[in-house]
């Protein structure tokens, strides 16, 4: 470990391919890399040039992703999988997804401008269509890899070009019969643990004053995305409260209610998340002068507190029985499509932080939030562990502002996790 603590990450090539994925994807105000669509391929050929240079070895599988590899010593060791996405949302940040990938390659020909060979295989692995913007299935390409993406997801059609997945594939060479067979490109029990950097979404690393946090959980939780309050139309004048249906109205009070809440399980020192992401109501019946008879809405409850989200749960039934009563509604929340909460691989946790230890680099210690191809892997048994990177501004948004020196602290414990597999 402490010969592996003396490798250096080529943090020139990833400072080198930040800029080019930037110019290549620019769409002010931010970028755009739209998945299974010309920005994302464009972002996948750049890494592959610089793959390449770098001196690894390079590969694609049948549904788009893309895999760099350095040889190990041993051909029957398990590898180890560094990875992330490169799509991201249209107009979105130049870090979210890609700052992971490219952590993985400065880590990789950092190793191989050192002339050092880990023991066994380590790939860095640029997963497809990781945002959930483009196409309404969590991970695809990851799970595509693994053999878990169902067959009917192939179907689903992007959310700008009307297109479906399967489509799109093909568009690029990509052969989605293969994820309709059942097919996997990656077994399980051939790898030995995936491990993805990624921005920090939020403001707790710059709270806490540290470049780097292990991630030892991935939230989960209850995902309603097709929510809907159905009452009454009636006319403004005309209707007096006590005989409207209001589904506004009811809508209102659910969502008071859920973060009324949430005050109380934050209040007492939980930690968990809740969000009306879309509200709205019909466009073609909804007027000024109409009592609302329709309400549509998304409701995201996340988490890995189980504890808090079983109590946000039962909250959101009670509140929807009430609306029914006080308003006359009937409260529909449609398919669950939330994921379990992820609790990662504790051994590989552990290396994390000795590879940090190594380096001398405190670490904090937090859960992610947001949803990430680690927990794909992890669903699929395949050990798994993040880092979390510092971030300024948030992401999905053009002014995302990770520093480089922050990145490299990441790179460091990966270039050493890497040496030692």
């Amino acid at each position: 470990m402490k010969d592996a603590a003396r490798l250096d990450p080529d943090l020139a090539l990833a400072a080198a391919l930040f800029a080019s994925l930037r110019e290549a994807s620019l769409d002010p105000p931010g970028v755009t890399r739209d998945a299974y669509g010309p920005g994302e391929e464009r972002a996948h050929t750049l890494a592959i040039e610089a793959a390449r240079e770098a001196g690894l070895a390079v590969s694609r599988d049948f549904a788009g992703n893309t895999y760099a590899t350095l040889a190990g010593s041993d051909a029957d060791a398990k590898t180890l999988i560094i990875g992330s996405h490169l799509d991201s949302i249209a107009h979105g940040g130049n870090y979210d997804g890609a700052a992971g990938v490219l952590a993985g390659l400065a880590a990789l020909s950092g190793l191989v401008k050192a002339n050092h060979r880990p023991r066994g295989d380590v790939t860095v692995m640029m997963t497809r269509a990781e945002e959930t913007v483009w196409f309404p299935v969590s991970f695809p390409g990851a799970k595509a890899a693994l053999g878990r993406l169902p067959a009917d997801a192939l179907s689903l059609t992007r959310s700008d070009t009307g297109r479906t997945l399967a489509e799109h594939m093909r568009a690029l060479g990509f052969d989605p019969d293969a994820i309709a067979a059942g097919r996997r490109h990656l077994d399980p029990d051939r790898i030995a643990g995936f491990v993805e950097a990624h921005i920090e979404q939020g403001p707790e690393l710059i709270e806490v004053d540290r470049a780097v946090a292990i991630v030892p959980a991935i939230s989960g939780g209850y995902r309603f995305r097709q929510g809907r309050i159905t009452g009454a139309y009636a006319h403004v004048g005309g209707a007096p409260k006590r005989a409207r249906r209001d589904a506004v109205a009811a809508l209102a009070q659910i969502i008071a209610g859920i973060n009324a809440a949430w005050d109380r399980l934050d209040a007492e020192g939980h930690r968990i998340m809740a969000t009306f992401g879309v509200i709205g109501v019909d466009p073609g019946m909804a007027t000024w002068s109409r009592v609302p008879g329709e309400a549509r809405f998304t409701l995201d409850i996340r988490g890995v507190d189980l504890p808090a989200l079983a109590r946000m749960r039962l909250a959101l039934d009670d509140l929807a029985g009430e609306a029914e009563a006080k308003f006359g509604v009937t409260v529909t929340l449609g398919a669950d499509t939330g994921p379990r909460p992820g609790f990662l691989d504790n051994a590989l946790v552990q290396r994390l932080r000795d590879c940090a230890s190594a380096r001398f680099i405190a670490c904090h210690e937090m859960p992610s939030g947001g949803g990430h191809d680690a927990l794909a892997f992890h669903e699929a048994g395949v050990p798994a562990a993040m880092l979390f990177i510092r971030n300024q501004n948030g992401s999905h948004n053009p002014d995302e502002a990770m520093e480089l020196d922050d990145f490299a602290e990441a790179a460091r414990i990966l270039t050493t996790l890497a040496a030692t597999h």
